[in-house]
């Protein structure tokens, strides 16, 4: 088997001037601020009944992950530019406080609508925390050593979706639905703390380059049309339906503006060189179409173990983490390996193939409910596509140069929630097509005994995507990650 050709450095990796002390009080930081962001995504849900009751107007509910989710979508390629002009601590600092000052808001709200507002201005930071945090490790390491990291952001990833749900059920029933927020302020001064003096040493790649404040605008409003098309069709609307068809319309005429925006600006918010480089456009494909069947399997495998296993709803919640276990085992086990591996692209083909596979068995075997194949299948699946986040994030950062790296960062953050609220509305769309009650306690009862052909659908579908992401990746060229090898490389 050839190996790929080497391609020039030029303003590749560069070590910046600090300590192995400093470096890994860096990293710890960046650590901290991601779990404060990830805590957040799992610590609401297990609060969510005991907040209707308290603030009134409980069919609001969906809006506090939704708006939530709206607004960090839309920023994350917006926080990569900005730390590339003005600095990465200036830049995660900034995202930090207004994070934290949408826990406060929501903390102290009066009611629905203004904690709905404080979880919106929560997501203005919290799109940005991600990001950062995978390009300040970025900065630090040069991507052959990255890889090794992956296992320690899968590490947080883990803690959050273990401890977020028994933190915030703990504090809801016992103590106070508010504390789900107030625990952010400790957290996120940590974190700052942390990174204040270290981070002052990191050069700014960018600094002689400006911000295109009107691109900037567009993308975050163009983002949020489609992200409010995607929640809203199905359940508010139709999906035929005018101002579904509205939104997607017009979130299609800004898009478009925004692409001429990027060919005629001088300085314009995602480059040019960045979205034509091929090792980014296949891999940011494949991770946002990885993410779709991902996030689409872990929001409807529950209902389908409610329904046909007879499983309590707090039950399924405890199954599905073998699903999460999977993942999270699978990026700590490429983390560590890439390293040794010439051809590296290799190991996130075999892993979204094995997915593909597992999801297909399990697509056909749905209508044979079997809880031990359901958590074999699962975890093994879950194994498969956990390969993808660490190839992806490390091919796109060694194929930019350092100027770009934040904003290719963000770029492939941006596509991978997109890709997650894409699935679900997609999926959503096939179990109403098939009337399965979603957003309901009582969703297993309404379907109990009636034939699973919904999820033999459902999960075909999520079979059909990552069969897509396997063959994207395919496609990806390789580059030589840059850095020192530990270890004799595996060139097969």
């Amino acid at each position: 088997m050839d190996k790929p050709a080497r391609e020039p450095a030029h303003a590749g990796f560069q070590a910046p001037p600090i300590t192995e002390r400093e470096k890994n009080v860096i990293i710890g930081g960046v650590l901290l601020s991601m779990l404060l962001a990830a805590l957040d995504q799992t610590i609401v849900a297990p609060a969510l009944p005991t907040i209707g009751a308290a603030l009134g107007h409980a069919d609001y509910l969906p809006w506090i992950v939704t708006g939530y989710l709206l607004t960090a979508t839309a920023m994350a390629p917006l926080y990569g530019k900005i730390s590339d002009v003005r600095g990465r601590r200036a830049t995660i600092f900034a995202a930090i406080l207004i994070f934290l000052a949408g826990s406060v808001v929501s903390a102290m709200s009066p009611n629905m609508f203004v904690l709905i507002a404080g979880r919106a201005i929560q997501g203005l930071g919290g799109g940005g925390l991600f990001a950062l945090s995978q390009t300040v490790i970025g900065d630090l390491v040069p991507p052959r050593e990255r890889a090794k990291y992956a296992a320690w952001i899968s590490g947080t990833w883990a803690v959050a979706s273990v401890a977020g749900p028994l933190v915030g059920g703990y504090f809801a029933e016992n103590l106070s639905w508010s504390l789900i927020f107030w625990i952010n302020l400790p957290l996120g001064l940590a974190a700052m703390a942390a990174l204040n003096a270290p981070l002052k040493k990191l050069p700014i790649a960018g600094r002689h380059h400006s911000i295109d404040i009107l691109g900037a605008l567009m993308l975050v409003v163009a983002t949020t049309l489609v992200l409010l098309a995607l929640n809203w069709a199905g359940s508010e609307f139709p999906w035929g339906s005018v101002p579904i068809l509205g939104l997607f319309g017009a979130s299609a005429l800004i898009w478009g503006l925004l692409m001429r925006r990027l060919m005629i600006a001088d300085e314009p918010l995602i480059s040019l060189e960045v979205l034509r480089n091929r090792i980014v456009l296949t891999a940011t494909l494949s991770i946002f179409l990885a993410q779709a069947a991902y996030l689409g399997v872990s929001v409807y495998l529950p209902i389908y173990m409610q329904s046909y296993l007879g499983i309590s709803v707090s039950g399924s919640g405890m199954a599905l983490l073998g699903l999460l276990l999977g993942t999270v085992a699978g990026a700590m086990m490429t983390g560590r390996i890439i390293p040794r591996f010439f051809h590296y692209k290799r190991i996130a083909v075999v892993g979204t193939a094995v997915s593909c596979v597992c999801l297909a068995i399990f697509a056909f075997a749905a209508r044979h409910p079997s809880l031990i194949w359901t958590e074999i299948l699962t975890v093994v699946a879950g194994l498969g596509v956990g390969t993808t986040f660490p190839v992806t994030t490390i091919s796109v950062q060694n194929a930019v140069d350092r100027v770009h790296l934040g904003v290719a960062t963000g770029v492939l953050t941006f596509l991978r929630s997109l890709g997650g609220a894409l699935g679900v509305a997609v999926l959503g769309a096939i179990a109403l097509g098939f009337d399965v009650p979603l957003g309901r306690e009582t969703a297993q009862a309404a379907v109990a005994g009636r034939d699973p052909g919904a999820f033999v659908a459902i999960f075909l579908v999520t079979a059909l995507i990552m069969a897509g992401s396997w063959a994207v990746l395919l496609l990806m060229p390789e580059k030589p990650l840059q850095g020192r090898i530990e270890a004799p490389a595996v060139s097969e």
